[in-house]
């Protein structure tokens, strides 16, 4: 078993990267733990709550005890499946604010700024608006990852948008073109009532050049020859050998955790498990980073939310006409309207994102009444965790502990969440809708109040990210270089969300796919893509006014 390139991991920048070295020319073996991505489940975008709760398509990982969450240990869902978390996510598609990529450059991935990675986003992208607005001089047409806006008819969704407006926020027709601050409609990765995931996007057209395989079985250890990765172990033995560079895109739970397997780590971790240490990095694992999100619920009025569809019936009609037709309420993920704002004056960009859902329901599924939410949280947390090995045993799952709201500030931000999701909750737009507070509940008040429902019904919002840190070759927290690949080590590229300097603004499925795209122009020796000359919008008065 022989290619020019072994890619670790079948999910969102793994079958990019896969497509672009074969549509170059190129053999690729991508190996991948899980099994097919066939199935309603998985298909039906009003089904997302599904695969993610499905051994079949998830690892199902936990957190470890949460000291700050009342050592609530919180669940961790990867994608398990051809498509990794793409096949099993809620299909939301954010770019990221232009801020965020300049922090990466400032923090020492070169040519990672936003003018660097915007037309990456615009060669991955097929973009419909679907008749609800947008930004078209920004967004990119022809691309693999078609990229769709749901109808958003429902009374609810457009009320929380016109709420939005009535408190004083701005409205974006894009909030991944010029301008991500304010209330607007939601992109999502679905296409013709289809969740259109990276391997439908990506890895089906690299399978049929002919130059790329899948290989089924679970990576035990990248083979490293005279300080060269040569290929990479299964737990059956087999070998799978890379004439010229190994690429992990396992995730920002798992590339570290192979890493450190194959004996790239911290020295004195891998002394603790008896691993023989290849290249002693010590940010190997660490730096690890989430979005946790509060569901701030509210009872409903009439019959506006869809709790009407909630019945074994209503299911049954709802999956009968998206399994004839590809349409109806399956045919949506019914995330359809967002907002970003910024939490105060003296903020340049949004620090707080919002999903709106039109449904009081936790995102398991569990304890659906008639209502809707908005899931809000803090985008730039200053908590950090890390990701270790629990045992040598690459059957183990890795320890993951994302030491969540360590920080005050964590605490300061979560608040100041409920409160202004409570204001736009309390405007006229929802005046014919609202019925009462369900989350946190009208009589959870003050700091301390608050804080305890925090503790008790904060979620991640999965979006893992940071623990193979890109970075200068001197910095000793960096794990690669600014092209992917391992410091230390020859032969040998990370391109997954592990590589993230720090977290993006809202959901992580759209910068994990850029970073498949950009990172294969590296491995493959071409010259970036010319860097854009677009100036995103930042609110003119941010130093003295928060909206």
């Amino acid at each position: 078993m022989q290619a020019d390139y072994v890619v670790v991991g079948a999910g969102s920048a793994g079958c990019a990267m896969a497509y672009r070295l074969a549509e170059a020319g190129k053999s690729v073996l991508v190996i991948e733990t899980g099994g097919s991505d066939i199935g309603p489940f998985i298909n039906m975008p009003g089904a997302l709550s599904y695969p993610m709760n499905m051994k079949r398509y998830d690892w199902g990982y936990q957190t470890e005890p949460e000291p700050h969450l009342g050592g609530r240990r919180l669940v961790c869902p990867r994608g398990k499946v051809i498509g990794g978390s793409s096949s099993i996510n809620g299909m939301i598609y954010v770019r990221g604010h232009a801020r965020d990529f300049d922090h990466w450059a400032d923090s020492g991935a070169d040519g990672w700024a936003y003018a660097d990675v915007l037309p990456y986003y615009k060669r991955l992208e097929d973009w419909h608006d679907g008749g609800r607005g947008g930004d078209p001089d920004w967004r990119g047409q022809g691309g693999p990852l078609h990229v769709t806006r749901g109808p958003g008819k429902n009374p609810l969704t457009q009320a929380w948008i016109k709420a939005g407006g009535q408190a004083g926020y701005e409205l974006t027709s894009d909030y991944n073109g010029h301008q991500q601050e304010g209330f607007g409609p939601f992109d999502a990765t679905i296409w013709k009532g289809r969740r259109w995931s990276a391997a439908s996007a990506y890895l089906r057209p690299a399978i049929a050049t002919g130059r790329c395989e899948v290989i089924k079985g679970l990576a035990t250890r990248v083979v490293m020859t005279n300080g060269r990765a040569t290929g990479v172990e299964l737990t059956d033995g087999r070998v799978i050998e890379a004439r010229a560079e190994v690429i992990l895109a396992a995730s920002a739970l798992n590339s570290p955790k192979l890493l450190m397997l194959s004996g790239i780590g911290p020295a004195a971790h891998l002394a603790e498990h008896g691993i023989e240490v290849i290249a002693d990095r010590a940010g190997v694992g660490q730096n690890l980073q989430d979005h946790l999100e509060l569901y701030v619920q509210m009872a409903g009025k009439g019959r506006h939310s869809l709790y009407k569809y909630w019945s074994l019936l209503g299911k049954a009609m709802v999956g009968a006409q998206w399994l004839f037709t590809k349409s109806g309420i399956g045919a949506s993920n019914q995330f359809e309207a967002c907002g970003f704002i910024r939490s105060r004056a003296g903020i340049d960009y949004p620090d707080i994102q919002f999903h709106f859902l039109p449904l009081a329901v936790r995102y398991d599924g569990v304890g659906a009444s008639e209502g809707f939410q908005a899931h809000t949280g803090p985008m730039r947390s200053e908590s950090r965790g890390e990701v270790t090995l629990r045992s040598a045993d690459p059957q183990a799952d890795p320890r993951i502990f994302f030491n969540y709201m360590s920080k005050e500030s964590d605490w300061v931000d979560f608040r100041k969440c409920i409160r202004l999701t409570r204001e736009i909750f309390a405007q006229e737009a929802f005046a014919p809708y609202r019925d009462g507070e369900l989350i946190p509940g009208p009589q959870a008040q003050s700091d301390d109040e608050l804080d305890d429902v925090i503790r008790e019904h904060v979620e991640s919002a999965y979006h893992p990210c940071g623990t193979c840190k890109m970075g200068r070759a001197g910095d000793p927290a960096a794990v690669v270089d600014p092209m992917g690949r391992v410091i230390g080590v020859d032969g040998l590229r990370v391109a997954d969300s592990s590589i993230f300097p720090r977290i993006t603004n809202g959901n992580l499925n759209a910068p994990s796919i850029m970073v498949g795209e950009k990172i294969a122009d590296h491995v493959l020796g071409r010259p970036p893509l010319p860097p854009s000359n677009d100036a995103p919008w930042i609110h003119p008065e941010w130093q003295t006014a928060r909206r």
